[in-house]
């Protein structure tokens, strides 16, 4: 068994009721797949303060107040991930892919038809609870 890697997870919903995903480059693992930004918690670091950093250096925003949503665990066989997931209530600067990665708003609609990793399927049910 590979060692668990534990991941801050930002959920951000607009005004307009729209969540923010952002699509994982080539080369990564799951390369193509849609997920909720965020990234690796590293050591001696809070979930707050990885959180604001990924945010920072993925979307070019700086977040406000967050709150905790869930936490998913997920056995991918080559790793495992431990979510913390956050939703994100406030934010400055309009989130961009500052990495190059592509970004959707979408609607609870629509979430269906964006191929997301398995870790991340207990998030969506959460989050088209909350777009409701």
């Amino acid at each position: 068994m590979g060692s668990r890697i534990h991941v801050a997870v930002g959920v951000l919903i607009d005004a307009r009721g729209c969540v923010l995903l952002t699509r994982r480059l080539k080369g990564t693992h799951l390369a193509g797949y849609w997920e909720f930004p965020g990234g690796k918690v590293e050591e001696g670091e809070s979930v707050d303060t990885a959180l604001a950093r990924e945010l920072e250096e993925e979307l070019g925003t700086r977040i406000g107040d967050t709150s905790p949503l869930l936490t998913v665990t997920h056995d991918y066989g080559e790793k495992q991930v431990l979510l913390d997931v956050h939703r994100v209530k406030e934010w400055e600067g309009e989130p961009h892919g500052a990495e190059g990665q592509p970004l959707a708003w979408v609607d609870a609609s629509s979430l269906d038809d964006f191929q997301v990793p398995e870790a991340n399927a207990e998030i969506m049910t959460r989050v088209k609870a909350l777009l409701v």
